[in-house]
């Protein structure tokens, strides 16, 4: 393997993506220039995979710290990895390009290397990123997936971006695209909730036997944002397990987490504004957790989602929209996992 390859995975399509992956979403109040700054001093630490999207409003930030990182040398842009998301309000298949376009212009790039379907639930096109009607109801409307993937396979084909992939789908939905007649190219990836209370591993089962990577985020649990979590959710970081090997291999238990997925063969997204926690983040590849440790870390499972989307209401409780909703939001407990 080329040794700039050596901390990645080969997806299906030949590309490669780096194991381990920066989040540049900022929490509430955090000013955008942040995620510039946090994105440069990633880049100066040794982190290649860029993770961003459309609706976290921050991609001309992001991009500029790219951009700068090239200009000053540290590096060039073939070896980047960042990855684009498409928004809900854009799954109509004639909006799908022009999605990815302006998300290129704000980046000022040519290319991204992966564009993914952020979360699959359709809601009105326009400006809004959550449209809502006169009762402050999330207005939803019916895509068919497969249409929204035929015209990310455009997009590949265009040469706008190298790879193509999903976001938050249980096994049933990729199973609709996998099956999807014509089908050109399989998604790289779906990236999902994963840390040790949501190990998902009957659906990373599903993915390797597929050759599609999961990718984990929330991986560290989540910056408990209120908008998505609830208040009284547990806190990873404080659990006893974590804290005893981290104690053992002398790493802190956010180090123990992003290790345990890199082992497991999921690419794994790690998010920190803190010059010291970035650099942290990206000394998971200097160490190994035991087998012993992993199976502890195993039993940590309890099917628990930090990130939960918010409550969408619909007039038709029996539209496609709707049971799709109740689908993603259940808890993997009751057997659809994943979402």
């Amino acid at each position: 393997m080329d040794p700039k390859h050596t901390h990645s995975v080969k997806l299906n399509d030949g590309h490669f993506m780096p194991v381990l992956g920066f989040g540049t979403l900022a929490s509430e109040g955090v000013p955008k220039s942040k995620a510039a700054e946090a994105t440069k001093v990633a880049i100066d630490v040794g982190f290649r995979h860029i993770d961003a999207a459309y609706v976290y409003e921050n991609e001309e930030e992001v991009g500029q710290a790219l951009r700068e990182k090239i200009a000053d040398g540290t590096v060039k842009r073939e070896d980047l990895f960042y990855t684009t998301k498409l928004w809900c309000t854009f799954f109509r298949p004639e909006l799908v390009r022009p999605a990815l376009e302006r998300s290129l212009k704000k980046l000022q790039l040519d290319y991204v290397d992966l564009f993914i379907i952020h979360v699959p639930v359709a809601m009105k096109p326009g400006e809004e990123l959550m449209p809502k009607d006169a009762n402050g109801k999330i207005i939803l409307e019916t895509v068919d997936l497969r249409d929204t993937w035929e015209a990310l396979e455009k997009c590949k084909d265009a040469g706008l971006t190298k790879s193509i992939g999903v976001s938050n789908f249980n096994h049933k939905l990729l199973e609709m695209i996998l099956n999807k007649p014509g089908l050109k190219y399989k998604p790289v990836c779906n990236q999902v909730e994963c840390h040790p209370y949501l190990n998902q591993s009957k659906l990373l089962e599903f993915c390797k036997s597929k050759d599609i990577v999961l990718v984990a985020y929330s991986a560290l649990g989540s910056q408990r944002d209120p908008n998505w979590v609830e208040k009284d959710s547990p806190a990873l970081l404080e659990e006893p397990v974590l804290k005893a090997i981290a104690k053992k291999h002398n790493r802190s238990p956010g180090q123990v987490a992003l290790r345990y997925q890199v082992q497991r063969g999921v690419v794994v997204l790690a998010k920190s504004f803190s010059e010291k926690r970035i650099k942290e983040n990206f000394q998971v590849l200097e160490f190994e957790l035991t087998p012993e440790d992993m199976k502890a870390i195993d039993g940590l499972n309890r099917n628990f989602r930090f990130f939960k989307l918010p409550l969408i209401e619909v007039k038709n409780p029996r539209s496609p929209s709707w049971i799709l909703i109740t689908q993603i939001t259940k808890n993997t407990a009751s057997g659809v996992e994943g979402a």
